[in-house]
């Protein structure tokens, strides 16, 4: 398949229109003309991801972080984004990335899934289509009030994670759930004002988590890479139903960091 077409197939998922203004998303790197038939998949652009896909033969690398945020003035090699770049030209490695448009279109009803979330609507509000509302994060309930221990024990199941940070009681109380996959803090005020007994994100700092449980909302912090890592091999299946031509290499869990 060419590039292009490959493209067309992804925003059967989700359409780049869904992104967020401050976003980049779509065909980073690359010619919409080159031939694609195998895939590589990875959360981010980092220089692992971009050497795995070139050693396997990738034609396109896939990410849902893009590696490139804000306009460059010079691409070399004296800084990561600028070497990453160039070796990603250097394989002829063409290079698309998924990412607010997934979050809406994707990764919160993936998330809310797995956390068995019931009655779900939006956390934040980002557009409208067809009538319905579409945004970031999920507003839901669970089928039965449990303690917010056992709350911990579900994430930690939902998304094979070791350990979860948790702000809040843990014989508390819980039914409605706010999620957001990724980094929460700017959503914070969304979950407390859509009356969530707990907000399950990532990336959620001392003071954020220690003033949500003044105002009587837990927090539970899977880290962002903890519940957005689902990306991965949601995106390899996806391929593999609408592409099957095309060789899904997915990359192997890799945590950000290492607790000791």
């Amino acid at each position: 398949m060419k590039c292009e077409e490959v493209i067309q197939a992804l925003q059967q998922q989700a359409e780049e229109k869904y992104a967020c203004d401050w976003d980049n998303v779509g065909l980073l790197v690359g010619s919409r003309r080159k031939e694609v038939k195998k895939i590589y998949i990875a959360l981010d652009a980092t220089d692992e991801a971009v050497q795995e896909a070139v050693t396997v033969g990738a034609d396109l690398l896939l990410t849902h972080h893009p590696l490139i945020f804000r306009g460059m003035k010079r691409i070399t090699d004296e800084d990561f984004i600028g070497r990453r770049i160039m070796a990603m030209i250097k394989a002829d490695l063409s290079y698309y990335a998924m990412h607010t448009n997934f979050d809406v279109m994707g990764m919160a009803d993936l998330a809310a899934e797995k956390l068995k979330l019931n009655h779900c609507v939006p956390l934040e509000v980002t557009c409208m289509e067809e009538g319905n509302e579409q945004g970031i994060g999920r507003v839901g309930e669970l089928e039965k009030m449990v303690s917010l221990a056992e709350c911990c024990q579900r994430v930690k199941s939902a998304f094979e994670l070791s350990q979860v940070a948790v702000f809040g009681k843990l014989d508390q109380s819980v039914k409605r759930v706010a999620l957001c996959p990724g980094s929460g803090k700017s959503t914070v005020q969304n979950a407390l004002e859509a009356g969530a007994d707990v907000y399950i994100t990532g990336d959620i700092d001392h003071h954020t988590g220690i003033d949500a449980v003044s105002c009587k909302m837990a927090v539970i912090d899977a880290g962002h890479y903890g519940i957005e890592h689902i990306f991965i091999q949601y995106m390899k299946q996806f391929i593999n139903k609408h592409m099957p031509d095309i060789e899904a290499v997915a990359q192997m869990r890799m945590e950000p960091f290492q607790i000791l």
